[in-house]
């Protein structure tokens, strides 16, 4: 695979959660998105392309389970955060230190709660509208 460069990156973290939230954003395209190095240590955003020449990606994790809290601490820390990121946080940050602790103690599922919104709205995996008893089928597993 050939790559289009599209943006250079300060850290690899950055550009690893900009390449993974493009493959999901985009995930029904038939583009990839990944992560690149050069020879002077930047870090590049680059759309994998059909071609001859095969690229040298960094391999993307598959997703955060093995996130640290240094990495939270970098996302919740910089200047400029990312639109989803910034998203994900503020729905922690706005919550009331009461209702988080009962969260944790109780060990209420997010996950159950997430996937019940979901299912409750009509739409699948990539967004597109399937009706509620579909929904339900697809997100309440």
């Amino acid at each position: 695979m050939e790559s289009e460069i599209i943006k250079s990156h300060p850290s690899l973290q950055r550009a690893i959660d900009i390449a993974l939230w493009m493959n999901f954003k985009y995930r029904l395209d038939k583009r990839r998105y990944g992560v690149i190095q050069d020879k002077k240590a930047h870090w590049y955003q680059v759309v994998e392309t059909k071609g001859k020449r095969k690229s040298s990606l960094i391999d993307l994790p598959a997703g955060y389970s093995e996130m640290t809290y240094e990495q939270i601490e970098a996302i919740r820390t910089i200047v400029n955060p990312l639109h989803h990121w910034e998203e994900i946080v503020g729905l922690f940050s706005t919550a009331h230190g009461e209702i988080l602790r009962f969260i944790l103690a109780s060990e209420i599922p997010l996950e159950k709660l997430i996937r019940y919104e979901l299912a409750i709205r009509g739409y699948d995996e990539n967004h597109l509208w399937v009706g509620f008893e579909k929904s339900s089928s697809i997100w309440l597993k």
